[in-house]
């Protein structure tokens, strides 16, 4: 397994070091994903696809690799990834993540609501010691930490709510101490929809934070 990590590291420090210095072209792989998560990366919210710009290339090699493998289930994602060598997804990852994310403020108002007391409070009166709150480990408003929690901002509610629900039928695995598990299967359906809606609202790359406090977290 750490051989198969080191060759697509090496494949993605390629084309990484190819658009530092221009922008690269996309590889030839990336015309069948753009089908789905478009030209520029961003997805299509309307039809639940997520955005790949933008996120961490080890990230993306990872899910590509666990659709290999069967730790994550999609008929179209399986199929399209099947037969990819490990340089390829080095390529697409490295790819998708050096493409730009449009920068746009953030909503006026910010949304609130139970999503929003979800997302940056957490259920801490739940039966089951509590539900933490997604920012802990997702960052301030969704926008995503390090190299292994990625961005929520402004993925599609759909393709959100798809997710929690498969991390509960265990056809998602992989995530790292089973923390994503664990907090999904004590979320309710309402609290899915509404936390996946807080999300899809905000700014994949807002040019500021907004100050504490500007969320009115309605319970």
């Amino acid at each position: 397994m750490n051989c198969i990590c080191d060759k697509v590291a090496v494949a993605m420090v390629g084309v990484l070091l190819a658009c530092s210095s221009a922008r690269a072209a996309p590889p030839a792989e990336a015309a069948t994903c753009a089908a789905c998560h478009g030209a520029n990366g961003m997805g299509n919210a309307s039809a639940g696809f997520p955005a790949l710009a933008g996120l961490p290339a080890s990230y993306l090699a990872a899910q590509m690799t666990g659709f290999q493998k069967g730790t994550r289930t999609n008929p179209i994602m399986s199929g399209v990834v099947a037969n990819l060598t490990i340089t390829q997804v080095g390529s697409l990852a490295a790819y998708y993540a050096a493409l730009p994310v449009p920068q746009t403020p953030e909503p006026t108002p910010l949304p609130g609501g139970s999503g929003a007391v979800l997302a940056m409070d957490g259920d801490w009166n739940h039966s089951t010691a509590g539900i933490p709150a997604c920012d802990s480990c997702h960052g301030p408003y969704g926008l995503g930490v390090g190299s292994a929690v990625p961005r929520l901002a402004g993925q599609p509610s759909g393709y959100l709510v798809a997710q929690l629900e498969a991390w509960q039928k265990d056809s998602r695995k992989g995530d790292p101490q089973g923390l994503m598990k664990r907090v999904a299967d004590k979320l309710t359906a309402v609290q899915i929809n509404a936390v996946a809606a807080y999300y899809a609202t905000l700014s994949p790359n807002p040019p500021s934070l907004p100050k504490p406090g500007a969320t009115e977290l309605r319970k």
